[in-house]
């Protein structure tokens, strides 16, 4: 086994071995993103969804153009109130952290499973954009008939 290691053509094999694996995981960017949606009911009985979307970088190369596309919510059952449903960075570094958020009104009642976000990106070596998608969301249930909470009971039982 000594006279295998001590040959120099096996230690070659080994450092390009190592070397290769070492080059090929770390030099692009990897795109991570977090998609997250709440239901406020106002006290007018609307409800609005507020939509936030976290995108991390979590390679280690800067990636450039980085746009972000939201258009899984239906003109016909959402509104939106504030934000866009899209939005572009320059570039997004290794290891950094951007943030966009939006919120809609709800129009109709029902279940709502919506679609993860599109993320587009360029790298430098690369002349295609690279894709990557955002977590889904869990289905909202848009306008439900909820009982009222009755909280003084709640008072009342723990007191």
């Amino acid at each position: 086994m000594a006279t295998l290691i001590g040959n120099p053509l096996i230690k070659a094999l080994i450092i390009l071995f190592l070397v290769s694996a070492a080059t090929a995981t770390g030099d692009a960017p990897f795109i991570v993103a977090h998609k997250k949606a709440s239901l406020t009911t106002l006290k007018s009985g609307a409800e609005r969804v507020s939509v936030s979307i976290d995108i991390y970088n979590q390679g280690f190369s800067v990636a450039y153009d980085v746009s972000l596309i939201d258009d899984s919510w239906p003109h016909d059952a959402f509104e939106i109130v504030s934000g866009n449903t899209s939005r572009s960075w320059e570039k997004l570094d290794a290891g950094g952290l951007v943030s966009h958020s939006f919120e809609l009104e709800a129009k109709k009642q029902g279940m709502f499973y919506g679609a993860p976000a599109v993320i587009t990106f360029r790298i430098p070596t690369k002349a295609a954009l690279q894709t990557a998608y955002s977590t889904p969301i869990l289905p909202l249930d848009v306008l439900a008939e909820r009982p009222p909470e009755k909280k003084l009971e709640w008072v009342k039982i723990a007191g």
